[in-house]
């Protein structure tokens, strides 16, 4: 099969699956056109997945599917965005129609679950690769950033953390618990916070995705708004699962480890306060934004944003 026909067959249908009305045109001409109403900003970004790195080698394609676009359309929650459209590039090591259709299969579900349609992309082949970017509108002005957190602010968080990082241990067994079952699921079809970050537009000073982890990600809030932080490990939300899992240590994983993609979000305290019931229930507040710099966890300085640890492509261990 050559690159047009693997395209034709498992990537065109996507396109044409009902998705964003700004959309003019998608795959099949040398750029895609999308057309940005009036009074609205185009906020998109792009995420990059290599085999080995950030997904296990022999991976299933439908799984990889959905975490592909999760993982990019969460950081359009972040910025507050309606989800549009996104493009593929995928680097393919030979074509296998089976890994296709498992992919293809995972990616349309996604697309659907998070309102995107594909508006293009490319293939190659090499080692398995795949760079998703997605588009998304908000409001002109209304974009939820890092650097608007200011003294006084509520960190809140959303959902629970810790999930996912917690799951890669148990990915090869064969007969999970009911516990182990629901981490790695969390792990396999993480669900951005779409609804969440429109919602929040309204009430938020910054938001991050959790990615990297708690501390890492809370800490490109702090360096990008030139504040700190106090936060308290009791109230940082995890699921009752991982306390079974885990017990004491189940706080470190919600604390360090990443691929939950919920929302960490400054809130001021009055805005807390008139925000509607339905909101405040989907998050928790763990701490509180300080002017003098750095984050604190119990009183005790982790670091700043640069020095916190989280996941780093390029680091290297001592």
């Amino acid at each position: 099969m050559g690159e047009f026909e693997l395209i034709r067959r498992y990537f065109v249908p996507l396109a044409c699956s009902p998705g964003s009305q700004s959309v003019l045109v998608g795959p099949g001409d040398d750029c895609a056109i999308q057309r940005i109403p009036a009074g609205s900003d185009l906020v998109f970004s792009i995420d990059t997945l290599v085999e080995s790195v950030h997904f296990p080698l022999n991976y299933r394609p439908d799984f990889l599917g959905w975490r592909a676009l999760a993982a990019a359309a969460s950081d359009l929650a972040a910025m507050g965005a309606d989800p549009t459209c996104f493009t593929l590039a995928l680097t393919l090591p030979e074509v296998d129609e089976s890994w296709l259709r498992g992919f293809a299969f995972g990616l349309g579900e996604a697309a659907k679950a998070f309102g995107l349609v594909l508006a293009g992309g490319d293939t190659t082949r090499g080692p398995l690769a795949l760079s998703v970017q997605v588009h998304g509108l908000v409001p002109q002005g209304t974009a939820i950033r890092r650097s608007g957190a200011g003294p006084g602010d509520l960190v809140v968080v959303s959902g629970s953390l810790g999930d996912a990082g917690a799951a890669l241990q148990y990915l090869d067994v064969l007969s999970p618990s009911a516990d182990e079952a629901y981490v790695i699921e969390r792990y396999h079809h993480p669900e951005p916070r779409l609804k969440l970050g429109i919602a929040l537009r309204d009430f938020a000073t910054a938001a991050i995705d959790v990615s990297d982890g708690l501390l890492a990600d809370l800490g490109h809030i702090l360096e990008a708004s030139s504040v700190g932080a106090s936060i308290e490990r009791s109230r940082v939300p995890v699921s009752p699962s991982l306390k079974r899992l885990t017990g004491s240590a189940a706080c470190d994983y919600a604390l360090h480890s990443g691929d939950d993609y919920e929302l960490c979000v400054t809130i001021p305290e009055a805005s807390w306060a008139s925000a509607p019931l339905s909101l405040k229930q989907q998050l928790t507040v763990i701490g509180v934004i300080e002017s003098m710099q750095g984050l604190r966890l119990d009183g005790a300085d982790v670091g700043s944003g640069s020095e916190t640890v989280g996941f780093d492509h390029f680091r290297r261990e001592s």
